[in-house]
């Protein structure tokens, strides 16, 4: 049993519980659910018949589907955990299997769009609280979760104007058993806010690894052979699911557009103290910038290990 996890509880937070998508949040959660006795029932339902036989082998799940409609019926809670850009559609499949009192929630990194996807769909007597894990590894897929992902990280709610208090309590309470800090807020703060501490660093990454492969025919293989700790953080970040975020992107489109003119704008300003040899200017923003990393570290959000606390292969 982890260490950093509390003991089962007695009863249940939920009788039944409905995963839709089984990648690294859903089963971790499906993991962490089941350690911790949250739900009497865990069905797990993926499009994919592949994952669903999967599921069934490792035993994350009590009842394991494709069928959305099956899946959902008599669940006490469902939690989307799809891509961002098919939160709707799979909304409208599962809308005639949800019962009155169900609550439907979600895991997606973006929450204005997720909200006017889904609220459209759901029945009368349904409530919906959007809920966003802030945790996650490159790695995806039914084999990638674990028990403790969500341990002592955010977990943000945003609950549309006039949700039932009742079932916002309910979801805080489910994030909380599984070791998350829960905070609320609205869509619109969440999108602007992750835009520059999530979508805009993974953009970044990802056209930075972009670049290197173009150069690496040029250098002859040099720029992996060489690449520095810095260069393979951006690569560890741009491994991340292309499908979950493509959607990220196109489905945030606006905060990441303006948080990209803002940075935009800050490192034309660093070129020019480069280009210029404004010395002062550069140590300032570098003294300014470490303090936001050890910031992190005493919030205990990172570990100041070497590596990021990685484990090497070569340590036994």
């Amino acid at each position: 049993m982890p260490e950093r996890l509390g003991p089962p509880r007695d009863t249940p937070l939920f009788e039944r519980v409905t995963l839709i998508g089984l990648g690294l949040i859903g089963s971790s959660i499906a993991r962490a659910a089941r350690h911790l006795n949250l739900a009497r029932t865990i069905v797990a339902v993926d499009a994919s018949e592949a994952v669903v036989e999967r599921v069934k082998e490792l035993g994350i799940a009590d009842e394991a589907t494709t069928d959305v409609v099956a899946g959902v019926r008599d669940a006490d809670l469902v939690i989307l955990c799809v891509p961002v850009g098919v939160c709707g559609t799979v909304a409208e499949a599962m809308r005639s299997g949800l019962k009155p009192g169900c609550i439907v929630s979600d895991v997606g990194s973006v929450k204005a769009s997720v909200i006017a996807q889904v609220q459209p769909h759901l029945p009368e007597g349904v409530s919906f609280v959007p809920a966003h894990p802030v945790a996650g590894t490159e790695h995806s897929g039914p084999d990638a979760g674990f028990v403790t992902l969500f341990h002592n990280r955010w977990c943000i709610l945003t609950p549309p104007d006039g949700t039932d208090e009742a079932a916002v309590a309910r979801v805080r309470a489910f994030w909380e058993a599984m070791g998350s800090n829960v905070e609320v807020m609205s869509a619109q703060h969440h999108d602007l806010v992750l835009a520059i501490t999530s979508h805009v660093p993974h953009l970044i990454a990802y056209n930075i690894v972009g670049t290197a492969a173009d150069l690496e025919t040029v250098t002859q293989g040099e720029v992996i052979k060489f690449s520095a700790g810095g260069f393979r953080d951006f690569t560890r970040i741009a491994a991340s699911d292309p499908t979950m975020w493509r959607d990220v992107f196109l489905h945030n489109r606006e905060a990441v557009l303006e948080m990209l003119g803002r940075l935009n704008e800050d490192i034309a300003l660093l070129a020019r103290a480069i280009r210029w040899g404004e010395g002062d200017k550069l140590f300032d923003l570098f003294t300014r910038t470490r303090a936001i990393r050890r910031g992190i570290i005493s919030s205990g959000q990172e570990t100041p290990e070497p590596d990021f606390g990685r484990r090497r292969e070569d340590k036994a």
